[in-house]
């Protein structure tokens, strides 16, 4: 646990959340600012700052709730669609350095975008370029 991390208070009971469901190393919870109703977070138990620090059991766990959840949410609140998503590391918007996933309820004509309207006008790059980081990826 950290001791300055509000989602590491949350889950030690130190500050009070909404929980929606708990499992061994996963909790999720309504988000205190909503970006609509619903929206809810899913974070492992214990403290870890990025993705690719979550145990890989930890991780898939953390993945099946989001799994369950994501009907469950968007039932609840007569939604039309959800978007899941991780804002992973600073530069990503990530806020509260805990990882957490966003169920974030969508309603036909809410004004909200995909994902892609994160940099719309972002360069696309040739298919070159897209070999050579798909290579990349793959070497990593």
């Amino acid at each position: 646990m950290a001791e300055d991390c509000i989602f590491c208070r949350i889950v030690a009971g130190d500050i009070p959340g909404r929980t929606v469901t708990e499992t061994d190393h996963a909790l999720a919870f309504l988000d205190a600012n909503p970006l609509a109703p619903g929206h809810t977070l899913v974070i492992p138990k214990e403290h870890y700052s990025r993705l690719n620090d979550v145990p890989g059991d930890e991780a898939a766990e953390l993945f099946g709730a989001v799994h369950e959840l994501a009907a469950t949410v968007e039932e609840a609140v007569d939604a039309d669609a959800v978007s899941i998503g991780i804002n992973d590391g600073e530069a990503a918007g990530q806020e509260v350095p805990h990882t957490h996933v966003h169920l974030v309820p969508r309603f036909e004509g809410d004004g909200g975008g995909p994902f892609h309207a994160i940099n719309p006008d972002s360069e696309q790059p040739s298919d070159a370029e897209l070999d050579d980081i798909a290579d990349a990826i793959r070497e990593a």
